[in-house]
């Protein structure tokens, strides 16, 4: 198959939808596929085989961190070039908007993938009212696809309560040969810890925007005597959070990619993770595969993730005790903590990416059926 990738974000960018994205090229290019990307230009002309065809953009106003690219008629003689069977939008915004204009005009079949609940981080920027009127954009977009991509159940959930058709689970994926527990040491731990490695370690991974709601952590971390938080990643809250923590031992550790990450993850006693807006929540299935116990929001797709008691902790977002409660029972019971570490570990060695990505050809193969002209 030849397989157009239209994405608003991709490499060099690291967060979890291009951690998705990345290794689907990867898997879809070993599998005999040709894939091109148009996303943002990054500097990148090539990835694992699969060509990438920057688009030039403008950071986004209210997150820096990501770019706008406008579509631009030479996308479509590289379309024309390229050939391809179908069309498949991630995240459709405005470069996505592009790809569904030409998948109709040359008469692609389309699909699309839903990877980021927007409509729930409006009110994180003070845009909250706007949100009705964003779930009629993407209904719209997302209607024109012959099949809609999720990547949890809750999201599934969400999408066909506001009109969006056609809607089916991509499963998720984890890197389970990258992410270990054997990647701990002490090394890393002194690291996190600002040299206190015997204290306990509290693990974030991933942006820190305001979405995320990061500052939850706080008062779990002001109810542990003597825990350190260490916090894995950049993004446009960084400075406002680094006001937060001023007053607590938190280390703003910085990007950690490849075998770093991993053993950051191992290395932590839990992975504390806040979040109400998570379409899935890939970085937890990291820290599972490295070992590292998670206490997580019950919200979103995290649910499909994590089972409360068995190889992870969720609390109630609403309930601010319940972090706190989940995270002492945690570090005070050493023979549980072992056992939700083992079991962490058994359930992301279900989710390889190569399974992942040949669920995903499969949805294509289905696709490419539907589209084939019947026989007079």
């Amino acid at each position: 198959m030849r397989i157009a990738l239209f994405t608003e974000t991709f490499l060099p960018k690291v967060d979890g939808i291009v951690t998705r994205l990345s290794h689907t090229v990867d898997h879809l290019q070993r599998m005999g596929d040709e894939v091109l990307v148009f996303s943002p230009d990054g500097g990148l002309t090539e990835y694992k085989g699969a060509r990438i065809n920057g688009v030039p953009g403008f950071p986004l106003p209210l997150y820096p961190e990501l770019k706008l690219a406008l579509p631009r008629p030479s996308i479509r003689q590289a379309l024309e070039d390229f050939r391809p069977d179908l069309i498949h939008l991630v995240n459709p915004a405005v470069l996505g908007l592009g790809g569904l204009y030409y998948a109709k005009s040359l008469e692609v079949p389309l699909v699309a993938s839903y990877h980021t609940h927007l409509p729930k981080y409006l009110e994180h920027y003070g845009l909250g009212m706007l949100e009705g009127l964003l779930w009629e954009l993407l209904k719209l977009a997302h209607n024109q696809a012959m099949i809609n991509l999720v990547t949890s159940t809750a999201m599934q959930d969400a999408l066909e309560t506001h009109g969006i058709e056609r809607v089916a689970v991509w499963q998720k994926g984890v890197d389970t040969e990258l992410f270990v527990p054997d990647l701990a040491n002490s090394e890393m731990r002194s690291h996190l810890t600002q040299g206190h490695p015997e204290s306990p370690l509290l693990l974030y991974v991933g942006r820190l925007s305001a979405e995320k709601e990061i500052d939850r952590i706080k008062p779990v971390l002001e109810a542990i005597p003597g825990a350190r938080l260490a916090l894995v990643g950049d993004g446009p809250f960084r400075a406002d959070l680094e006001k937060i923590f001023a007053d607590t031992p938190t280390f703003f550790a910085g990007y950690m990619t490849g075998q770093t990450l991993g053993s950051a993850f191992a290395s932590a006693d839990a992975f504390v993770f806040p979040s109400r807006t998570e379409t899935l929540g890939l970085v937890l299935l990291e820290a599972m595969a490295a070992g590292c116990p998670v206490i997580a929001a019950n919200a979103g797709g995290i649910p499909d993730i994590v089972t409360d008691g068995v190889n992870g902790y969720l609390f109630d977002p609403e309930d601010e005790e319940g972090a706190i409660v989940a995270t002492r029972r945690l570090l005070s019971n050493p023979e549980e903590r072992e056992t939700l570490r083992r079991n962490a570990r058994q359930e992301a060695e279900r989710w390889g990416w190569a399974a992942a990505t040949q669920q995903l050809r499969g949805f294509y193969q289905e696709i490419l059926m539907q589209a084939m002209p019947t026989a007079a």
